[in-house]
């Protein structure tokens, strides 16, 4: 998570402040990590899968192909998987599309 952060910090431009949401997993909100000066940590509230760009993303990828199948073994699941993401991926705009709102521009 740490490098995670600090990668994002690079990538911000000078005299500019970044807000990063994240859900309340352990390492997201663990004492440990040392926030860069110019990124800001916002956690989502609890309860809210709704508001977390990537359970949408989940949720297309079950959509597509990952729902009602029963898998024969973990290479069939990393293979499905894989196929679903890159079905999706391959659209353009599929991404942004599901994490872009548009009362959250500036």
């Amino acid at each position: 998570m740490q490098i995670h952060l600090n990668q994002i910090s690079e990538h911000v431009q000078k005299d500019y402040h970044a807000i990063v949401l994240m859900d309340r997993a352990g390492w997201h909100t663990t004492e440990a990590l040392n926030v860069p000066s110019n990124l800001v940590l916002m956690p989502l509230p609890p309860y809210s899968p709704e508001l977390n760009p990537v359970e949408q993303v989940w949720q297309q990828l079950r959509k597509i192909k990952l729902s009602n199948i029963v898998f024969k073994n973990y290479n069939d699941i990393v293979k499905a998987c894989c196929e679903a993401w890159n079905c999706f991926s391959d659209e353009d705009g599929n991404i942004q599309n599901l994490c872009t709102r548009s009362w959250a521009k500036i």
